[in-house]
Order: C-alpha cells, then sequence, then structure tokens
C-alpha cells in the first residue's frame, strides 16, 4: 500500500528558513507515512529550489499568491491525505504519531497548536489567542498547518485562489469538520519581532475582521504587503 500522506509547502524566497522546516520532518522519512514533498514555489529568486532539488521534492512552480500556489501543489499531490505547512513552520516532536493516528480513526480535518519559537509573554500571549480562536471559532491560520484528506479537500473545493485569508476561507469551508490535532506547531515570530508584537498581533486581527465584513482579499494582501 502507497505511503497515505503528501506535504505541501508554500514557498517565496524562503531558503533561510526551509532547511530546518524539512529537518523536522526527516523522523516520518523511514516510517512509511510520507508518499511525496511537494514545494509550490511563487517565483524564488534564492536557493529555494535548489533546496527542494537536494531532498527530493516536486517543485511545483508559478505566479505568488499563497492561495494558488496551495492550489497548484495540492493539484499534484497523490496521496489519500495531505499536510500543507508554512516554509518557516516546524512540526514538533511525535508528529508522525499523531497524523497516523489521526488519519486511522478521522474524516475530519486537523490543525495544530501554535506555538512561536521565541521566549517571553508577548510570544505565549499571542500563541494563546490563537490557540483560544481556533478552538472557540473554528478560525485556525496556516501557520498551524492543516492536515485533511483528498476527499473532503475536493468536496469543499479547496483552496481559493486568492493572495491572502486562503486559511481563514478553507477553515470556514471545513466548519464542523475541523479538529485540534496532539501536535505543537512552532513558528516563526520574525515577523511579531521587527513590527512589534502589539502592532503585528492588532494587524492581524484587524486583518481577519474586515476580511469577514466582505472587504477583498486583494485589497488586504496589498495594503498588508505594503504595511498600511
Amino acid at each position: 500500500m502507497p505511503a497515505p500522506l503528501s506535504i505541501v509547502i508554500p514557498t517565496l524566497n524562503s531558503a533561510d528558513v526551509l532547511p530546518a522546516t524539512l529537518g523536522a520532518l526527516a523522523t516520518a522519512v523511514s516510517s512509511g507515512l510520507i508518499r511525496e514533498l511537494i514545494i509550490s514555489d511563487g517565483g524564488s529568486t534564492d536557493a529555494t529550489a535548489a533546496i527542494a532539488e537536494e531532498v527530493g521534492a516536486t517543485l511545483v512552480s508559478g505566479s505568488a499568491g499563497r492561495g494558488a500556489q496551495l492550489r497548484r501543489g495540492v493539484a499534484r499531490a497523490g496521496g489519500s491525505w495531505i499536510l500543507i505547512l508554512h516554509a518557516d513552520t516546524h512540526v514538533d516532536e511525535g508528529w508522525e504519531v499523531a497524523v497516523s493516528d489521526h488519519i486511522r480513526v478521522s474524516d475530519h480535518a486537523g490543525y495544530g497548536r501554535l506555538r512561536f519559537r521565541s521566549r517571553g509573554l508577548p510570544a505565549i500571549l499571542v500563541a494563546a489567542w490563537a490557540n483560544i480562536r481556533s478552538r472557540l471559532f473554528s478560525l485556525p491560520y496556516g501557520d498551524q498547518g492543516l492536515l485533511i484528506s483528498r476527499q473532503l479537500y475536493d468536496e469543499i473545493g479547496g483552496y481559493p485562489d486568492i493572495p491572502l485569508m486562503e486559511d481563514v476561507a478553507i477553515a470556514r469551508r471545513l466548519r464542523g469538520r475541523l479538529v485540534p490535532l496532539g501536535i505543537i506547531m512552532r513558528t516563526s515570530a520574525e515577523r511579531y519581532a521587527r513590527r512589534g508584537w502589539v502592532r503585528q498581533g492588532a494587524r492581524n486581527l484587524w486583518t481577519l475582521i474586515r476580511y469577514l465584513a466582505g472587504v477583498s482579499p486583494i485589497t488586504l494582501a496589498d495594503e498588508y504587503t505594503h504595511g498600511k
């Protein structure tokens, strides 16, 4: 029987962070869980493609935009289950056991518990809010990962081709069929450290509120990219 899990990682000039993310996945290489690794790139000009080739990943290239990149990457996936990870998010030790157990007993999609690879009270508080939001409103963000069966992915129509909030969009499509996994996802705090924890947290919340109120993801992505 073929290994069940395809891993899809969207990238854009991710050479500095991708090796550590791939290294965290290495514990499952010999377990018979991982079928393939797919890097869906949005036009990197650094060594991202070379890293993908070095580890034997399938490289899917196209225009930038996480929604579009994820649609392309998942379209190439041959596994009966798909794990979507951000390029700067590390699965914690023991992740392969939790994924295998979930695949065996559930047909729901799942997400991880967020932690930042940063110390201090701001990192703890922001991660705590993300985990509360996920539990109460079933709205995990992409840096918490997404484990989903091919059947369920196709049933809900997959990721929308939008440049921002694709993670929230698919979570809303999965309402009632999205559960927490026993996995900790350790993600980068670089953006928070650079822009300030309070400022970045408030910005993320305001972007979410406006998206849920109907503002175009294209408008939100432009403002997010240019720091408005």
